[in-house]
């Protein structure tokens, strides 16, 4: 993170801290919610060994993914890292690929009435032509290897596990000569490194108990790169091995010769005793060598250990030193002191008391696993974050799929006022850019940027997924920049605005223009004077068919544009440059004055929105197509007039939804609505939730794109599904809503039911705090970090008591609607009775 980014952040979490200690105004305590304290009540615990890696505990630092797994007679830790990735590319058939423009043609002049665009010759083998570069293994992320401590089962006992996620420690639970003890692990949130530590009950350090320890590179490391090398190094208390990662992709099976942009990583293990060498006897009785990366641990000293995980290019690597540091006692306690600084400085920012135990377990379960995988200045997590091991968390190349999948998690940091989680996603859009702007002009002919459907972290020179199905999806361009937009709208941070956010979406903007005003999306053909859409693909439904069926005007397209050319908009307001973006002004303000309606049909439960004109009311989707303008496109929701909200109503009883993509997208929808049932959205988390504490995505439904033979949990051995760490945005929506710049307090929460929230940041930058029980609100306090103009329902039907520090006022409309003051404290009471 840049350095004036975390002087920012600090100021922040100061700013939050002070907040929280303050009494309120009218003599009463602000908040009762200590939202580190409540962390602590909901640990993570496994009562029996876990030697699956989906039984495991997670640990990480937002770079370094540690999964701890418990064997009856180990504990094997497998290690991932957001930047260390296989790096080779195929981007081959450039030649080939033509432009939108050649493909456009060649496909509308398929007759309509054919059975399917894959029954004509040559769009099977230009589909087959385009999907050959992602259909290699490479691009993904990289298994960095794992490290065992082996015991005797005759005297060691493994329990299982505790993980405190307040604090990210782990406490591995053992009977040693049937004696508790516990293995403390946590990983440096500051540097790549785990710690570990065996205790007694009451912390006191106990001696060795583990027989060995070896390094294991990953077993699935593909065989046309170089084989891991085990470092000769010196120091008799450490094993090492490092592993290249070739930039070049092989040329027919072989691997290449090495390049400067080769890239590598060093697992390396230190102990503070030294490590032997010496065998053991096998089955037969038979003295066995060890292997280059196993030692035995014969020391009876108290143990420590230290292991650390290297990456950068290959050059660098080999010829640096391994400054691991000493794994000493008072080394461990400096580290664990400054881990657990960084996780009470995170957890300050915001909690929730829910008179809801398993509601409120999800919220700070998936803040803990959010804050472990992601953090700025590495790379932006893939599909499933910093945890890999053999082939798990390499489908789909474990890669950035930008219609919503790399956004879900996201969409948690703003309401919960962890705005800096959002910067990963930031520095990612940011370098995505220049593909996306070179994919425009030379794919498509245009200005400005078209974001790809997949991406990776890698260097890219062309889409990775040209293919005309989801490659063609126009939503995604707006989707991926609609994030940079709600960065500034929560903080209302104009530098940011103006050196990160504005670039990036005036770029998708100008896109969105040439593409919509071109000949075919205007004129006399389509019966109107609308701008349209055209061609398109709703969200992994329908792809290309034979007279672009189905292919115009989605409604994701439709809000998402509309989402972000207000943004434009705005923006270009807010920096005060509305005359040198007047052309482009000019352009948005005549497409959104021209714009095509949102796409309705007919179903059993009345009028619903559908994802595309002409679809019928039954259709089983993948994402909650009917939904999108209420969430992504925040264009309906509470506010919406009537007859709006009634085919809101209808849409959402009639959707039907297989699954897969729907744990927080469909009930953040709801929750917008006012219409989740709590009870259904926790059967519904216990359905997806698995061992280690983590939801995975499973099936729902068939009649969609799955059937009765399909396994409903296909999808839960890929990997660690980083888009569910979303999850406690649901629960945000209940609590608290600003999407439209007003403040709604508990709109979707039963107020006889006990709840309290502190510091949850709302849209124009105002922290909100607020409690509720026995059927009505009881306290609320707001702090406007901005200056602005603060709008709010009023929360009790007679008029509210604005407190500030000048002084009070009473308010008996339905809207508050005042000025503020930079970090103003307002506080609302009920009126006296």
């Amino acid at each position: 993170m840049p350095r004036g980014e975390r002087t920012i952040n600090a100021v922040r979490v100061a700013f939050i801290a002070a907040i929280l200690a303050t009494i309120g105004i009218d003599g009463t305590a602000q908040t009762t919610v200590s939202p580190v304290e409540r962390a602590a009540l909901h640990p993570i615990v496994r009562d029996k060994p876990g030697p699956d890696f989906f039984e495991g505990a997670l640990l990480g630092n937002g770079a370094m993914g540690a999964v701890v797994t418990t064997r009856p007679d180990a504990i094997v830790v497998h290690f991932g890292h957001n930047n260390i990735w296989d790096i080779r590319i195929a981007e081959g058939n450039k030649e080939k690929i033509g432009t939108f423009r050649e493909i456009f043609d060649k496909v509308k002049a398929i007759p309509s009435e054919a059975p399917s665009l894959e029954s004509d010759p040559w769009y099977r083998e230009y589909m087959h032509m385009t999907r050959e570069n992602y259909d290699k293994p490479y691009p993904r992320p990289f298994p960095c290897g794992s490290v065992l401590l082996g015991f005797d089962r005759r005297n060691v006992e493994l329990l299982g596990y505790r993980l405190d996620i307040a604090s990210g420690i782990c406490d591995v639970n053992l009977l040693v000569e049937n004696k508790p003890a516990r293995l403390l692990l946590f990983t440096d949130m500051e540097s790549d490194r785990l710690w570990m530590r065996l205790v007694d009950s009451e912390d006191n350090p106990l001696p060795n108990c583990f027989e060995r320890v070896k390094l294991m590179p990953d077993p699935e490391t593909p065989t046309d790169i170089p084989a891991f090398r085990a470092n000769d190094i010196a120091a008799p208390r450490t094993i090492s091995f490092s592993q290249v990662l070739p930039f070049d992709a092989p040329v027919d099976g072989a691997a290449v010769e090495a390049s400067s942009k080769d890239r590598a990583f060093r697992l390396s293990f230190t102990s503070n005793a030294e490590l032997a060498s010496e065998g053991r006897v096998d089955l037969y009785g038979q003295r066995q060598q060890l292997g280059a990366l196993e030692r035995s641990l014969n020391s009876q000293d108290p143990f420590v250990a230290c292991i650390q995980l290297d990456n950068g290019l290959a050059s660098a690597l080999s010829a640096s030193s391994l400054p691991t540091p000493k794994p000493t006692e008072q080394n461990f306690q400096s580290s664990a002191a400054r881990a657990q600084e960084v996780w009470r400085a995170y957890w300050a920012r915001s909690g929730v008391a829910l008179d809801d135990d398993p509601l409120e377990r999800v919220w700070y379960w998936n803040h803990y696993f959010l804050n472990c995988a992601t953090k700025s200045g590495v790379n932006c997590p893939g599909l499933f974050a910093n945890w890999s091991y053999r082939r798990i968390g390499t489908a789909w190349h474990g890669d950035y799929h930008m219609n919503y999948n790399t956004q879900q998690a996201f969409w948690l940091p703003f309401s919960s006022n962890r705005v800096e989680k959002n910067l990963a996603y930031v520095e990612l859009v940011e370098r995505l850019l220049p593909v996306a702007r070179t994919w425009a002009r030379d794919y498509y002919g245009m200005r400005g940027a078209y974001f790809p459907h997949s991406a990776y972290p890698v260097e890219m020179t062309m889409s990775p997924y040209p293919v005309p199905t989801w490659g063609w999806e126009i939503c995604e361009t707006p989707w991926t920049v609609q994030g940079l937009w709600w960065h500034y709208l929560y903080t209302m941070d104009e530098a940011y605005l103006r050196d990160r956010a504005f670039v990036p979406i005036r770029d998708a903007v100008l896109f969105l223009i040439d593409y919509m005003k071109r000949p075919e999306a205007h004129g006399p053909q389509w019966g109107d004077d609308k701008y349209h859409v055209f061609p398109t693909v709703p969200p992994e439904l329908y792809g290309l068919r034979p007279g672009f069926k189905y292919n115009n005007d989605c409604l994701v397209d439709l809000t998402l544009i509309k989402f972000v050319m207000k943004a434009y908009l705005e923006a270009a307001r807010v920096l005060e440059i509305e005359r040198a973006e007047a052309e482009t002004i000019r352009d948005v303000r005549d497409i959104l004055d021209h714009f095509p309606e949102y796409p309705t049909a007919e179903s059993q439960r009345g009028k619903v929105f559908v994802s595309v004109p002409g679809e019928h009311s039954e259709v089983v989707f993948n994402v909650p197509n009917s939904l999108m303008t209420v969430f992504p496109g925040e264009d309906h929701g509470l506010h919406s007039p009537p007859d709006v909200y009634q085919t809101l109503v209808n849409a959402y009883h009639n959707h039907q939804n297989e699954g897969g993509n729907d744990l927080v997208f469909l009930n953040l929808q709801a929750a917008r609505l006012g219409l989740l049932d709590l009870y259904r959205f926790k059967r519904h988390v216990n359905y997806c939730l698995i061992d280690n504490g983590t939801c995975t995505d499973m099936v729902s439904q068939v009649h969609g794109r799955y059937d009765d033979t399909t396994p409903f949990n296909f999808m839960r051995p890929m990997g660690i599904w980083f888009e569910n760490f979303g999850l406690p945005v649901v629960i945000n929506e209940c609590l608290l809503q600003s999407y439209n710049g007003t403040i709604r307090l508990f709109p979707n929460w039963p107020l006889e039911r006990a709840a309290e929230f502190t510091t949850l940041r709302a849209a124009g930058a105002f922290l909100v705090s607020a409690s509720c029980a026995k059927g009505s609100i009881e306290h609320v306090k707001i702090v406007s970090e901005a200056g602005g103009r603060l709008r709010i329902i009023t929360p009790w039907k007679p008029g509210a008591r604005i407190v500030k520090k000048d002084g009070e006022t009473i308010v008996k409309d339905a809207l508050i609607d005042i000025p503020t003051q930079v970090e103003e404290i307002v506080t609302l009471l009920p009126l006296e009775k």
